[in-house]
């Protein structure tokens, strides 16, 4: 698609902020008004539709899509939304541990305990560590837990913790994440622990690392969603 538009802005509105491409207000994928919650936010998407050359180039509009999920998806579906969110707690990749005998499990102990048990003490919950990649139901009320923290968040956030939540395939370091204090590339890191020891003992190959630069990319972005919806 060729660009439309000349001149890109943001304006307050009601109900928070909307990008504006030569005056219109930009709308969702289903024909709602994109309005944000925060004036950072509303720039970050302006910065999006500023940055386009002659072409748009639709890959290019990260925020611009899961802002629209939010809207158009997360908003009017809340409930449903937090239960495909919390069947990421339930599978958590940093749960399930190698054999304690294997070199691997000290790494995994090393980066991974830290976090889990960290937040276990946070929110006064109990998380079942397996050994081995046999699912095992965590507990009820960790559970419950968890979809009260995720039920919790604004639409943005959710959208933005669904995608770190698959990316990482890890609920504990999506909502992490959320904490704007957190280092959210070592959370990544933490995520791709696995694949990194792979790459270690076998060596690196240029198509995998590629994915992995640009899995990587996009959990930072997703983060961002949300950190800039409650700037």
């Amino acid at each position: 698609m060729r660009r439309f538009y000349k001149q890109v802005d943001v304006a307050a509105v009601e109900g928070g902020w909307q990008v504006t491409l030569d005056g219109r207000g930009v709308k969702t994928v289903k024909g709602l008004p994109q309005i944000v919650p925060t004036e950072a936010l509303a720039r970050a998407l302006a910065a999006e539709w500023d940055a386009q050359g002659e072409k748009i180039d639709a890959q290019s509009l990260p925020l611009r899509d899961m802002t629209d999920y939010a809207i158009d998806i997360v908003a009017p579906d809340q409930a449903s939304v937090v239960e495909k969110i919390v069947a990421y707690g339930d599978t958590d990749t940093l749960l399930y541990r190698a054999d304690p005998d294997e070199p691997l499990y000290v790494r995994q102990q090393e980066v991974w305990e830290p976090i889990v048990s960290g937040f276990e003490q946070l929110h006064g919950i109990s998380y079942v560590r397996v050994s081995g990649i046999i699912h095992r139901e965590q507990h009820a009320a960790t559970l419950d837990k968890l979809r009260e923290l995720v039920a919790a968040q604004s639409p943005f956030a959710m959208a933005s913790l669904e995608a770190m939540a698959s990316l990482a395939a890890s609920l504990l370091v999506g909502l992490n994440a959320l904490d704007p204090d957190a280092d959210g590339e070592a959370l990544w890191q933490a995520a791709s622990l696995e694949e990194e020891w792979q790459a270690e003992q076998w060596g690196r190959e240029e198509e995998a690392e590629e994915r992995r630069v640009k899995r990587q990319s996009d959990f930072l972005t997703s983060r961002s969603l949300a950190l800039l919806a409650r700037a």
